[in-house]
């Protein structure tokens, strides 16, 4: 009896941490408010402390040319640096320009997918964040034909 009352409380106490996220790492849980509500590209970049963008082909970003539905436009943003801390989406004509920020390591494959709302045709920013806070970005022009934000 006692042998199924530890592994029940320590079922509970696993689940608990679960739960609250505590087993993951700082980096895990990190936000960046200030990035989130930035109106424009530079001022995500400053928000995440991160250097002006270089333009580089080791960056990639895939979505479609044409978005029939701006509220559902698939992104893709990859690459296959070493030492980047952070990839980032952005859209420039966004009320708010970050659509995601996906925090990585060494144990982590720098290829991430997600769907954005383009209220408006835009140019899609893929940015990388370096450890030493360069930032590489590729750019992709998306043409809305139905804003997604109310458009």
């Amino acid at each position: 009896m006692k042998n199924r009352r530890q592994t029940l409380q320590q079922s509970a106490a696993l689940a608990g941490l679960a739960a609250t996220g505590a087993w993951l790492p700082a980096s895990a849980l990190a936000y960046t408010k200030e990035a989130f509500e930035a109106k424009s590209v530079a001022d995500a970049l400053k928000a995440i402390g991160a250097g002006t963008p270089a333009e580089s082909k080791e960056v990639t970003i895939t979505g479609p040319d044409i978005a029939e539905n701006g509220a559902v436009v698939p992104l893709s943003v990859a690459t296959s640096l070493a030492g980047v801390k952070q990839l980032m989406l952005l859209v420039e004509k966004n009320p708010n320009a970050v659509v995601a920020i996906f925090n990585t390591s060494e144990f982590v494959e720098a290829n991430f997918t997600t769907r954005a709302k383009l209220g408006q045709s835009s140019d899609v920013y893929a940015i990388a964040v370096m450890n030493d806070g360069k930032a590489l970005f590729a750019k992709k022009e998306v043409k809305v034909t139905l804003g997604g934000c109310g458009g």
